[in-house]
C-alpha cells in the first residue's frame, strides 16, 4: 500500500475513533439532558423552553468533563482558559439551536404534549450536535501539531530518519 493511501486510511481511522468517542460522551449528555428536562417538566411548572435550557446547561457541564478527559484528552491543554471560553461560547450557540427547534415546535406549531416536546427536543439535540462536533474539534479542542521529522545529516536514501537516542548499556 502506498504511503498516501496509508496516510488517508490512518486519518479516516482517527476520525472514526474521534466520532465514536464524541458519540459516547454525547450519548451520555443526551441522557442527562433528556433526564433533567423530563424531571423538570413533570415536577415543576417551568415553561418547556426554560426547562430545556436548564437541562442543556447541566448536560454541557457533563459533556465538558467527558470531552476534555476522554474524547480529546490527547489535545492541546496549554490554553485551558481559551478552551473553556470557546467551549462555553459554542455550547451556548448549540443551546440556541436546540432550544430554537423546541421553541418553534411548541410556540410556533402548538406541539406541546410530553411526547411532542421530547421528539422535538431530540431533533434539536441532533441538529445542535452536528454544529458542536464541528466547532469543538475545529476551535475548542485543537490538535497538537504533528511532530516534524528532520533528516539526519549525511543520511542516505532509504535509511530511517529517526536518530537512535538510546544510551548504550554500561554508560
Amino acid at each position: 500500500m502506498s504511503a498516501a493511501k496509508e496516510a488517508v486510511l490512518g486519518r479516516a481511522r482517527g476520525l472514526a475513533r474521534e466520532i465514536a468517542k464524541f458519540g459516547a460522551v454525547g450519548g451520555l449528555g443526551v441522557l442527562v439532558n433528556l433526564g433533567v428536562f423530563n424531571l423538570l417538566r413533570h415536577t415543576t411548572d417551568l415553561a418547556v423552553v426554560r426547562a430545556s435550557v436548564i437541562a442543556i446547561a447541566v448536560a454541557i457541564l457533563c459533556n465538558y468533563v467527558g470531552f476534555r478527559y476522554f474524547t480529546y484528552r490527547d489535545r492541546d491543554r496549554s490554553r485551558r482558559k481559551r478552551e473553556l471560553t470557546l467551549f462555553v461560547l459554542f455550547s451556548l450557540i448549540g443551546m440556541v439551536i436546540e432550544s430554537g427547534v423546541l421553541y418553534a415546535a411548541t410556540y410556533g406549531f402548538g406541539w406541546d404534549s410530553p411526547l411532542q416536546s421530547n421528539i422535538f427536543k431530540f431533533v434539536g439535540i441532533g441538529v445542535a450536535t452536528v454544529f458542536r462536533f464541528w466547532s469543538y474539534r475545529t476551535w475548542v479542542f485543537r490538535a497538537l501539531p504533528a511532530p516534524v521529522s528532520t533528516p539526519v545529516v549525511g543520511q542516505r536514501e532509504g535509511q530511517s530518519t529517526e536518530r537512535d537516542t538510546r544510551v548504550p548499556v554500561g554508560s
